[in-house]
């Protein structure tokens, strides 16, 4: 097991920055100015979606009442998972917001999940509840796939911006100490456009919201517990993000190339934060068809 945590060797970025370069960082609107266009395509994509697939399945994962997951599923039976986990700094969006990128998923023969999960604003900003949250979600998929004729075998978390977080998170748990889950049981990740360690984030104004104490700093940076990464990993970002996004994106896949695992590292050209997650809804798009080929489906 690896000793040291796998932070980037070279001088972060961020420890030249001021305060305000700092904030503005780690503030995408800053560099989106087509933000709430980009979000409202999001949401009337996803209604077209229901109406296509119709309403998804919906299965409580724990005893909170916002404590539950959509199941829009694919045909067939023994499909594979997708659980795609939604980001919104930690604090905003919602579950139904996400199913856009299901028509295209469900057609090539996947399942796609969607958990819902605190805000970080409900819960005196412990990103420790919402880690452990989203981790009872995924452990909940393992454990009742059959449920949906879904193929636990072949479970793959996808995940942008805080939920790439998340997704990272997921994908360096220790399954077996946490779980009794077999270590290796996610198969394949997709973070896009995320955050990999916490230091600089909690030194930005987000810490304004979040309440990032020294272990949930080391607990929850995944550039820290590769040790338990058994699965490939695909990172994405856009060109036109925030440069601290881009640097984090840079060092997690740097930091896990070095140490030998197996990393696809696919950058947007032209594209925003939100604008890149639009791609993954599109058979022709970097993320839909970068996701297709990683999952090996149709």
């Amino acid at each position: 097991m690896p000793t040291e945590n796998n932070q980037a060797k070279t001088n972060p970025v961020w420890l030249n920055m001021n305060q305000a370069e700092l904030d503005k960082a780690y503030q995408q609107s800053n560099y989106a100015s087509n933000l709430e266009e980009v979000i409202a395509r999001y949401k009337s994509a996803s209604e077209a979606a229901r109406q296509l697939l119709g309403e998804p399945g919906t299965y409580k994962y724990g005893n909170k009442p916002i404590e539950t997951l959509d199941v829009f599923p694919a045909s067939g039976t023994k499909a594979p998972i997708i659980i795609f986990i939604h980001g919104g700094a930690w604090r905003l969006g919602r579950a139904g917001d996400y199913a856009f990128p299901a028509p295209l998923f469900t057609k090539a023969g996947a399942h796609w999940i969607t958990p819902d999960f605190d805000s970080v604003l409900d819960v005196n900003g412990n990103l420790m509840v919402l880690a452990s949250q989203v981790r009872n979600a995924v452990a909940w998929v393992y454990q009742n796939a059959e449920i949906f004729n879904g193929d636990k075998n072949r479970i793959y978390v996808c995940g942008h911006s805080s939920g790439a977080h998340l997704a990272a998170v997921c994908m360096t748990t220790d399954w077996k100490s946490e779980f009794n889950l077999p270590h290796d049981f996610l198969k394949g990740g997709l973070c896009c456009s995320g955050m990999y360690d916490l230091k600089p984030v909690r030194l930005s104004s987000r810490s304004e919201y979040l309440n990032i104490t020294d272990e949930i700093e080391q607990q929850l940076s995944p550039q820290r517990q590769l040790h338990h990464l058994h699965a490939p990993v695909l990172i994405s970002h856009g060109t036109d993000e925030s440069p601290e996004f881009i640097r984090q994106s840079h060092d997690f896949a740097k930091a896990i190339d070095a140490l030998g695992k197996p990393m696809q590292y696919t950058i947007g050209i032209n594209l925003n934060h939100f604008e890149i997650l639009e791609t993954l809804a599109d058979k022709t798009g970097m993320l839909g068809s970068a996701l297709l080929s990683f999952m090996q489906l149709r």
